[in-house]
């Protein structure tokens, strides 16, 4: 069972775990696992070592059954794991002169047209350099609705996937793009190359998605402490073992495009997590996702505004490649 938070923060537009507190039962294929093993594989995902559990352990931070956990205690099927960490010391991300692609701005919102390779926001192991570093510094003026780290974030896009990111500049713009996003009002298309030649023009993937139970930092498709995710797709071209898709997400889960392609069959290319291949073949740099077109309710005037952003140059490319084979 997943570790679960005790508040709940913004997901890529749904929810997250807060990362000082999390609950779970040990189930049956878990049963007899080593605890400070077991906890730190639940929390891999958090960038946990097994020695940085065993200092929990020994601060008394992690309780088995409501009893002091013992890093050499094998765990029996059912028990309760607590984990209730200290709470670490306040960071708050730095302005950064970062060049930034602004497709829209005004006092209130901001849209941005976000490169590969970029992160959102600041965390464990990339602590500079993100969306939010350049955005203060270019802002100056963004929604302290989810904090220092996350200022103006109301939803995210994978560091590995390029695209259209819309960003809060005050409370009022966070409350009501959070809003229209847990509504699923939000117009978010993708444009994607995967792998083989897919037969249907179009379709929708109906999968709940949680996280893997063999590595916690991959989701999959899965009936087991999963959430609804719902994926829209039609086929915009099909070249020789290749298919260039239009895609409309309905929910934003983590992964939520990769993991559901790679689920029916029709990996992307240059995924280097679900893809199993490179894309280096067609001249990719990196998994050919692109967040093509948003849009969205202006919250102050109530006026829809969308935008779009055309495809990286590589994967123009790559498109380009297999139109002329």
């Amino acid at each position: 069972m997943l570790p679960k938070s005790s508040i709940p923060f913004e997901e890529e537009d749904g929810l997250e775990e807060k990362e000082n507190e999390f609950e779970w039962r040990i189930e049956e294929d878990q049963a007899g696992e080593r605890a400070d093993k077991h906890i730190a594989s639940m929390l891999a995902d958090k960038s946990v070592s097994r020695s940085q559990v065993q200092e929990w352990i020994r601060i008394g931070a992690i309780t088995v059954n409501g009893e002091p956990a013992k890093a050499n205690a094998k765990l029996a099927a059912g028990a309760l794991i607590r984990v209730a960490l200290p709470e670490p010391e306040p960071l708050e991300a730095s302005p950064e002169n970062i060049p930034l692609d602004v497709v829209y701005e005004d006092g209130d919102v901001i849209v941005i047209n976000k490169p590969r390779g970029m992160v959102v926001h600041p965390a464990a192991g990339h602590p500079s350099g993100t969306v939010v570093n350049a955005l203060l510094y270019h802002c100056k003026d963004l929604s302290g609705i989810n904090g220092v780290m996350r200022p103006g974030i109301v939803h995210r896009i994978d560091k590995d996937t390029s695209g259209l990111l819309m960003v809060a500049k005050n409370d009022l713009a966070h409350a009501s793009l959070a809003e229209q996003l847990k509504e699923h009002s939000v117009t978010r298309k993708y444009r994607a190359l995967v792998y083989g030649v897919m037969q249907h023009d179009k379709g929708t993937i109906d999968a709940p998605i949680g996280r893997a139970n063999h590595d916690r930092k991959l989701y999959v498709v899965t009936d087991k402490n999963s959430k609804h995710a719902v994926t829209h797709f039609t086929v915009s071209e099909r070249f020789d073992e290749y298919t260039l898709l239009d895609l409309r997400l309905e929910t934003g889960r983590t992964h939520q495009i990769r993991v559901h392609m790679k689920y029916i069959g029709f990996p992307l290319v240059g995924d280097p997590v679900y893809g199993g291949k490179s894309g280096r073949t067609l001249g990719m740099s990196g998994q050919a996702l692109h967040a093509e077109i948003l849009g969205f309710k202006h919250p102050r005037t109530g006026e829809y505004l969308e935008f779009s952003a055309p495809i990286p140059e590589d994967m123009e490319h790559a498109i380009g490649i297999l139109k002329n084979r």
